[in-house]
């Protein structure tokens, strides 16, 4: 592993830059063929950064349907073709008759899985629909899943095992915010985003439970731009959908979707 590219990672990161140099080093000296668990945004980042430095590998994500933010990756030696191979997902399909679905959320059904000692890692995308939810696995946890996952936050649940082409995708709903802050810095528009005071902000930040776009931030004064993906852990994520101008009294207009 060239040591100069660690400057380029948080050193949080730096055990997942390993494994996956150690994968594209497989790939190319050893002709390995590596399917990936499911990575998040930020992973997949390092990973594609770490291939586009080899020219003899490349590289396949797949998260289940075009713009899934968890997926696994395939990586290969680069006279390999990926675009035919399995990725070995499945679609596990919750519901139930007794109608108690609309109270749950997202976090309910991910702290199930959780809950039976599965990895996050064995989990993409989970999309909460009507009557339940479709939740993309893995293919070697899918079969225990549909086995032992029988209740979500006490709710009785059904579980069925479906093909990709039966997956159900979740309207994303983003409830929208306008500030107005004094500048772009991270801590002020999260403080206004959950609501927090910017000294109850900087616990959270500094102790390492925010990111931005899936990269580990503890620099409070960051400013964000349009587009950034902003994630504090106990409280839930937002994006910068807007920068809308400045005001006369020199404050800045910002629009932000925070996900229910």
């Amino acid at each position: 592993m060239p040591k100069e590219l660690y400057g380029h990672f948080h050193s949080d990161e730096h055990h997942f830059v390993d494994k996956a140099w150690d994968w594209v080093e497989r790939a190319a000296e050893q002709h390995a063929v590596k399917l990936t668990d499911f990575l998040d945004p930020r992973q997949a980042f390092i990973l594609t950064s770490l291939v586009n430095r080899h020219p003899d590998v490349h590289c396949r994500l797949d998260g289940g349907y075009s713009t899934a933010e968890r997926r696994r990756a395939l990586i290969a030696p680069d006279y390999r073709s990926l675009d035919g191979e399995d990725m070995a997902m499945a679609v596990l399909s919750v519901s139930s008759g007794d109608g108690k679905f609309l109270t749950l959320e997202h976090g309910d059904y991910m702290g199930a899985i959780l809950g039976l000692g599965m990895k996050r890692d064995k989990v993409g995308d989970i999309h909460v629909i009507e009557g339940g939810c479709h939740c993309l696995v893995t293919q070697d946890a899918a079969d225990y899943l549909h086995l032992n996952l029988s209740q979500v936050h006490r709710v009785h649940v059904q579980t069925e095992l479906l093909s990709l082409d039966k997956l159900e995708l979740a309207q994303v709903q983003l409830d929208e915010l306008n500030l107005s802050v004094a500048s772009m810095r991270m801590d002020g528009i999260v403080s206004d985003a959950f609501r927090l005071s910017r000294a109850k902000i900087l616990v959270p930040i500094q102790a390492g439970r925010c990111r931005v776009n899936w990269k580990l931030e503890e620099d409070p004064s960051k400013p964000l731009k349009e587009g950034d993906m902003v994630s504090l852990q106990g409280f839930g994520r937002f994006k910068v959908l807007e920068v809308e101008g400045v005001t006369k009294k020199g404050r800045i207009r910002v629009k932000i979707g925070k996900f229910a």
